[in-house]
């Protein structure tokens, strides 16, 4: 039902695909995998009809398709029930005609117009349940609810959501819709693992065609059957679960080494039988021999995957008490997300927050990082404290118009341009990538570059908002290392697992309006003073 045929995609000299060509059968659910930038996203906008391929053809031969992007676009003054009632443009009418009835009736309707009124919504009523109305209300219930939506939010409008919830929203609209066919695009970003559970459940049912990109292995192994590796600009395919691919990925590479290391031996006795006998009486055995070796495929051995290195220093020693909130309120119109609020962070402390999404924590960060005055309550820095602050969405900022290195050499203060391309290049942006405009940049490269942008700037104290969101397996690994190794301080709002295992000191869960400390992860080293100097004699 998808496919590529022979599709090559180049971005200036670059050819990002190589002449890549798959089916994918009615039913079947893939996952796209490859490192970041490799071309996962560009393949799914060919596939989906975003995007043309520099030659050859892909696309969905029947039925209908949704596509989940990774920017969510919606009507900001729609409220959350009528922007997903949008993937159902008919029935939505209807709906909305019934509900101007109902309140014209019930503002006082009398006579005939009340009888013409009736009248018309008996008509719409059973027009609604031709189009399966009552079906999709119910779906739409369904899918709102699991995804974590409440009741209450339902008539908000979508402006009023935080940038995590915008994506649900734009999730919920492709779930609702049940095409024959989704295509999505990095789904669990931004998801709790009650969400993300239900998603996999939802995918596990769903028995239309499934392609999904996601860096998430645990999720996969729920709900695709069959890989599809995007890496050097061709597509290999691999049957069976996510961990079945990573074995038998392996598998084949080490098949691979031993190959072209049998062959590299082979051609060296060649080659020296060659040179021996180049100039003697067997010279015409040689140059036959020759002949044959020019024609010979080479074996190539497997390239490991590039990877992230880096490491994050702290700049100048911060006082005892670096952070201190006090009773911080605050509210968004009616909605209280904060209620009385204290939190103490001290040098070197590792803090992580968690809690559902909406609860609380992005608020308490920004206020944190007086992005925002909160409705009460005082923040109060330590003097020495040089705080950075890394956004959610910070990748959305970037501005398009600029290259990776015009966009870095902004935020660099006094880095020269070869420290920043130093920098760069611990973010695999190397040679000639760093003058890639940002536009065309994939949304693990445009994270890679919102995370290089933040960590050049000289800080002690690091505030984070979800920072593995979008970040590739390799990527993610290297950052939760960086920040394990990091001698300033820490506050980072995440439901990433291995933060919390291996990097927070303590932990406090944001809930209700609430912030309560529920463990201490693991004690902070000793402190070794230096030892005093006697005065010489």
């Amino acid at each position: 039902m998808l496919f590529a045929d022979r599709v090559t995609k180049t971005f200036g000299a670059h050819d990002l695909l190589t002449d890549v060509s798959f089916n994918i059968a009615d039913g079947e659910r893939v996952a796209l995998a490859g490192h970041n930038g490799a071309g996962k996203t560009t393949l799914l906008r060919i596939l989906a009809g975003e995007d043309s391929s520099t030659s050859g053809s892909a696309g969905c031969r029947n039925g209908t398709l949704g596509y989940l992007k990774q920017e969510s676009g919606f009507d900001t003054e729609d409220t959350l029930e009528e922007e997903v009632w949008t993937a159902f443009p008919e029935a939505r009418e209807v709906a909305l005609r019934l509900h101007e009835i109902e309140r014209a009736l019930t503002h006082g309707a009398v006579g005939g117009d009340a009888a013409a009124l009736v009248a018309r919504q008996t008509e719409l009523y059973e027009q609604f349940a031709l189009l399966d109305g009552h079906a999709i209300a119910a779906r739409v219930d369904r899918v709102l609810r699991g995804l974590g939506f409440k009741q209450a939010d339902r008539l908000k409008l979508c402006d009023d959501f935080s940038g995590g919830w915008r994506m649900r929203i734009a999730l919920a609209k492709v779930l609702v819709r049940h095409p024959d066919h989704m295509l999505l695009d990095e789904p669990t970003n931004h998801l709790d693992v009650n969400a993300r559970n239900y998603l996999a459940r939802e995918l596990s049912d769903y028995q239309g065609t499934l392609v999904i990109v996601t860096h998430d292995g645990a999720f996969l192994d729920k709900v695709v059957k069959r890989v599809l590796e995007v890496a050097g600009g061709a597509v290999v395919s691999y049957t069976g679960s996510y961990t079945k691919y990573l074995q038998q990925r392996e598998k084949r590479r080490a098949q691979q080494e031993e190959a072209a290391a049998r062959q590299e031996r082979q051609l060296a006795k060649q080659e020296a039988f060659i040179e021996r006998f180049r100039a003697g009486t067997r010279a015409s055995l040689a140059q036959s021999r020759e002949k044959q070796l020019s024609k010979v495929e080479r074996i190539t051995r497997p390239k490991d995957d590039a990877t992230t290195k880096f490491s994050i220093v702290a700049h100048g020693r911060v006082e005892q008490r670096v952070l201190d909130l006090r009773s911080i309120s605050h509210a968004y119109d009616d909605n209280v997300v904060l209620l009385d609020v204290s939190l103490l962070v001290e040098r070197g402390q590792k803090v992580v927050l968690t809690g559902p999404n909406g609860s609380g924590k992005s608020t308490l960060l920004r206020i944190a990082a007086r992005q925002i005055e909160p409705s009460e309550g005082e923040v109060v820095w330590g003097e020495r404290a040089r705080f950075g602050y890394y956004e959610q969405h910070q990748d959305e900022a970037l501005d398009p118009s600029r290259t990776v290195l015009q966009e870095v050499l902004a935020s660099a203060g006094t880095a020269t341009e070869g420290q920043v391309r130093g920098v760069l290049g611990k973010f695999l942006f190397k040679g000639d990538d760093v003058f890639k405009p940002v536009a065309v940049l994939s949304g693990g490269e445009r994270s890679r570059v919102a995370l290089a942008k933040f960590l050049i700037q000289p800080t002690n104290v690091l505030l984070l908002d979800e920072p593995t969101n979008h970040l590739d397996r390799a990527t993610r690994e290297s950052l939760v290392k960086a920040l394990q190794g990091y001698d300033g301080t820490i506050v980072c709002a995440t439901h990433d697992q291995a933060i919390l295992d291996t990097v927070a000191t303590h932990v406090y869960e944001v809930r209700d309006g609430e912030c309560v400390n529920v463990r201490v992860a693991r004690p902070l080293p000793p402190v070794r003073e230096a030892p005093r100097r006697g005065k010489k004699r």
